[in-house]
Order: C-alpha cells, then sequence, then structure tokens
C-alpha cells in the first residue's frame, strides 16, 4: 500500500502545483487563454461544474461529485487491499485515486474543478479543457485495466 500512497501523493501534488502555477501565478484566471503551441496544446481557463465534459453541472450540486468520488476512491482502495496487484497497477491505483483527491480539493475549495489544458488537432477544434487530475485517473484507470484484464490483479512468479 507504500507505493499507492506516493503514486497517489505525486499525482495530487503535481495536479495541485500545476493548477497554482497555471490559474494563479500565470494569472490564467484573469487572461482567460494563453497560447503555448498552437493548435496542439493552449492554455484555457474553465471551471467544470459536473464531471467530464460539464456533464450534470447544472443538474447536481458539487458535494454529490465530491461524495461519489470519494467513494470511488474508497472503492479502489479497499479493492486494492483485498487482491494482489502486480508494482504497476499499485502505481495505477494511486495514480487513479491522487488524480481524483486533486479534483475533489478543487471543488471543496472552488465549488468546481479548475481545468486549464486544451488540445486541438488537424483541423478539429477542441472547446473542453481539462486539468493534470484527469490525466492521471485515465491513466491510472486505463492501466488498471490492462493490467487487470479479467478482473483479477496479475501475479508474479
Amino acid at each position: 500500500m507504500n507505493l499507492v500512497f506516493w503514486a497517489a501523493m505525486v499525482a495530487f501534488l503535481a495536479d495541485q502545483a500545476s493548477k497554482y502555477i497555471v490559474i494563479h501565478s500565470m494569472e490564467l484566471w484573469r487572461v482567460l487563454s494563453i497560447d503555448v503551441l498552437p493548435p496542439l496544446l493552449n492554455l484555457r481557463y474553465g471551471e467544470n461544474h459536473g464531471i467530464n465534459f460539464g456533464i450534470g453541472g447544472d443538474a447536481v450540486n458539487a458535494w454529490v461529485w465530491i461524495g461519489l468520488a470519494l467513494l470511488v476512491c474508497g472503492w479502489v482502495l479497499w479493492w486494492v487491499r483485498r487482491t494482489r496487484m502486480s508494482r504497476l497497477g499499485l502505481v495505477c491505483a494511486g495514480l487513479l485515486v491522487g488524480g481524483a483527491m486533486g479534483n475533489v480539493i478543487d471543488r471543496v475549495l472552488y465549488g468546481y474543478v479548475l481545468d486549464f489544458l486544451n488540445m486541438s488537432c488537424c483541423g478539429i477544434r477542441n472547446p473542453y479543457s481539462f486539468n493534470v487530475a484527469d490525466i492521471f485517473i485515465f491513466a491510472g484507470a486505463i492501466g488498471l485495466v490492462i493490467v487487470t484484464p479479467d478482473g483479477r490483479a496479475v501475479r508474479k512468479h
């Protein structure tokens, strides 16, 4: 479980540090948009009151999303404790939990999740933004699916 904790801490701190630097130090909240490597990478200020792509932002209170995120984190931690997992599986679980907790802290502090990364390509303009926590959540979840394709952890022999 130490590996889960440290992976979660790295994900959480990387997310919160990136938000602080981009939103507050670079004042993205004020300028709203900074082109970094257009169109591939841009910084676009966003307040996500829902889940992915703002779905459920108007219909559901932030505290419901906080509760759901905590429930998912609790389930992942319970599952990891009951299942023999590879080191990669433990890291993936930690990334997912740390990313989710980064977004939970945003909801507690601001009432929404701070988003700022925007990527577009090949003539297709992406109107949505995301954050570093979202990357860790996605990577952790996909990693767990790959590491445990049949619902059981890969065992080292």
